[in-house]
């Protein structure tokens, strides 16, 4: 795929992910919404080299780029994540639990389920579909649970035609992951004895150039692959964080507040230290997020932008039909919710 396809798709998922978040914001989507802007050229490099319908993925719960880029219906899934009985799955999954059957694509809200679930696909395709692969999408937090590291083990065992495709962010909701984590997720996973790639999953181009590779590894039955693809969260864990959406200037306003609370209880012998220790922390990884959002070097579509050298018309041209793309959706679908 020429890398002006990959950056429509970029496009589209971009705008798919924004119109999602006008309407939690706008009270149309119950609950959480977990987006997954800054991963684009992750799921997009990797969505390029699969037969939809034919080869399955299991999702993570940012399922709704990769979900964009392999074709699926728009209006179904803005139906889906609205509640809407004619949504992807009656209305009953939400957006962490998205089912699109025609294009054999599952979601999960269960952190790491991506690995078992990616290993069962691979095991159905080499018995029923020789030639047809299995992907697993998860985040860098869900490689350290056990049935991960479980799946990367039988997937080796067994020699299954599935690629790992591990989206490390550095974040594991609001802890740095690489405090919580012992040695180099690539060199664990070569452990195993499985192809491992460490990839630049900011840049388009090569997030495509490893995922072929790996696919095609895989559809010659010669085995797994992993995947650690270096991303942003260009937004907070889920847009429902309240943490962030209760102050107006929520950093320098918590700051202020810890402070007030470590003064007051300290002064009465009270053993807060750790707490507010914990706090300020937090506070801390907050500040980092939003930095790294300022930076737009860490948004995959400015890099793609910058590789293709087109002019600003081009570009705002290719940006225009996305949008009127997913502003079609999007009305087709709340025609529905209203009628």
């Amino acid at each position: 795929m020429e890398t002006i396809d990959l950056y429509r798709q970029l496009s589209r998922a971009r705008a798919f992910e924004l119109a999602l978040a006008s309407l939690w914001q706008a009270g149309l989507i119950s609950g959480e919404m977990h987006l997954g802007t800054g991963e684009e050229a992750v799921d997009v490099g990797v969505a390029a080299h699969l037969e939809p319908g034919a080869d399955a993925v299991a999702l993570d719960h940012r399922p709704t780029p990769v979900l964009v880029a392999l074709g699926a219906d728009l209006r179904k899934i803005l139906l889906e994540v609205m509640g809407h009985k004619e949504g992807l799955g009656g209305g009953q999954g939400g957006h962490m639990h998205l089912f699109d059957r025609e294009r054999m694509a599952a979601s999960s809200g269960i952190v790491g389920a991506a690995g078992p679930a990616a290993c069962g696909f691979a095991l159905a395709a080499r018995q029923l579909r020789p030639g047809r692969v299995a992907v697993g999408f998860f985040g860098e937090g869900a490689a350290n649970q056990g049935m991960l590291l479980e799946s990367l083990n039988l997937a080796a065992a067994w020699s299954l035609p599935v690629v790992f495709v591990c989206k490390d962010n550095e974040w594991s909701i609001t802890t740095r992951t690489q405090r919580v984590t012992g040695g180099n997720l690539a060199e664990r996973a070569a452990g195993f004895g499985m192809r491992s790639y460490k990839v630049d999953g900011l840049d388009v181009e090569a997030m495509h150039e490893a995922a072929g590779d790996a696919v095609a590894h895989a559809r010659k039955g010669r085995g797994p692959s992993f995947v650690l693809a270096r991303c942003s969260r260009l937004d907070g864990h889920f847009l429902g964080d309240s943490l962030v959406r209760t102050a107006a200037h929520p950093i320098s306003e918590g700051k202020e507040q810890v402070a007030k609370i470590a003064s007051g209880m300290l002064s009465r012998g009270g053993a807060l230290g750790d707490r507010v220790g914990g706090v300020l922390r937090l506070l801390d990884s907050m500040r980092r997020l939003r930095r790294q959002k300022r930076d737009t070097a860490n948004d995959p579509l400015v890099r793609a932008r910058r590789k293709l050298a087109l002019r600003r018309e081009e570009v705002a041209a290719i940006d225009a039909e996305a949008h009127d793309e997913i502003e079609g959706a999007v009305e087709a679908a709340l025609g529905e919710v209203q009628r």
